[in-house]
């Protein structure tokens, strides 16, 4: 099956509406809320493909923002580890919690190095490039960008994306609006080739940060970053996603906000699979991103970064209750929380 011919199957207009509930297994710490939105498909115009760097070797490595509390990037690692147990593919995982005051973003990446091909979670990326270009002009947008907008997000059309890939001015000026957002490891694809962005786990959750933190020092609320009205928008379009396409964060709970992108390559036949976005447990919020590459088929690569969005959520929501308990509440072990399914 072709790029373009998969793409068929997911991104059409008569499939936007509100998702409803997707019977998912229970994660380890019971999820109470998650907004959500999810949509991605593989971008139509990318005839030559870079080759995805290979995998190094099967070392787990944890790459973390800073110095988080009690080694939060190495308890991700562990808890992370036994997901690939029968997957021969690269994963990249990085996790923020909004309602902890250290801020910091847990990340692990495996099996090689921490980039990679974006596919449609770039759809994200170029929204807030476009509203920061009309808040730099004093002007909403017009009618023709609202409509390609909710076409690329709610079912990633991938012709509302052309449009407005070259409306940002295309790498250059998702470039510059990266720069004002954080982001410091986002190259994007030559030419057309939007899909082709090459990202990490980590500049992945600063994009997030900057559509769904609600005030403070972040860039999302400074004058350079996302105003208020274009971060609800953003989240607005997050909030709805075609039913078929519900998978990839929306495991973690029955209310997410996300968006998610798939995109086979042509050289290798192999699966690039993402998902970002935002999910609350236990009244707290987290950020999320899940990047792999080489799987062996889609559905292979929905089942890891399934696996993958519950074991690191689940992880993360323990690790800060117990420092809000200010001590640990069961096993050392943050997977047994995980494997027996509840608190």
């Amino acid at each position: 099956m072709t790029d373009q011919q998969f793409n068929g199957m997911y991104g059409s207009p008569e499939a936007q509406h509100r998702a409803g509930l997707r019977p998912h297994a229970l994660m380890a710490c019971a999820a109470t809320a998650v907004l959500a939105s999810l949509a991605a498909c593989s971008p139509t115009d990318t005839p030559n493909e870079m080759q995805t760097p290979s995998g190094g070797g099967n070392r787990s490595a944890a790459v973390l923002a800073g110095p988080p509390p009690k080694n939060l990037g190495g308890t991700l690692a562990r808890v992370l580890e036994p997901v690939l147990r029968d997957y021969d593919t690269r994963l990249a995982v990085a996790v923020l919690s909004l309602d902890d005051a250290d801020r910091e973003i847990a990340s692990a990446s495996y099996r090689g190095d921490a980039e990679f091909n974006t596919a449609s979670v770039i759809k994200v990326n170029i929204v807030a490039a476009l509203l920061l270009q009309a808040q730099d002009e004093g002007r909403g947008l017009t009618t023709e960008e609202q409509q390609a907008a909710e076409a690329m997000i709610s079912t990633s059309d991938n012709d509302a994306t052309n449009l407005l890939w070259r409306r940002i001015g295309r790498r250059e000026g998702l470039k510059a609006a990266n720069d004002r957002l954080g982001l410091s490891s986002t190259q994007g694809g030559s030419g057309a080739r939007w899909g082709l962005t090459r990202t990490t786990a980590m500049d992945q959750v600063r994009l997030l940060r900057s559509v769904f933190t609600r005030g403070g020092a972040d860039s999302a609320s400074s004058r350079q970053g996302l105003n208020p009205a274009s971060r609800a928008y953003i989240q607005e379009l997050m909030g709805h996603i075609a039913e078929d396409q519900d998978w990839g964060v929306s495991a973690a709970s029955s209310r997410w906000a996300l968006k998610n992108g798939w995109l086979q390559r042509t050289t290798t036949g192999l699966w690039v699979i993402n998902s970002i976005g935002q999910v609350e447990l236990h009244g707290h919020r987290y950020l999320v991103s899940v990047l792999s590459s080489d799987n062996a088929s889609m559905e292979d690569g929905v089942s890891l970064v399934e696996r993958a969005v519950k074991a690191a959520i689940g992880a993360v929501s323990a690790h800060a209750r117990q420092r809000l308990l200010g001590h640990a509440t069961g096993s050392s072990d943050p997977r047994t929380a995980f494997e027996r399914g509840g608190d």
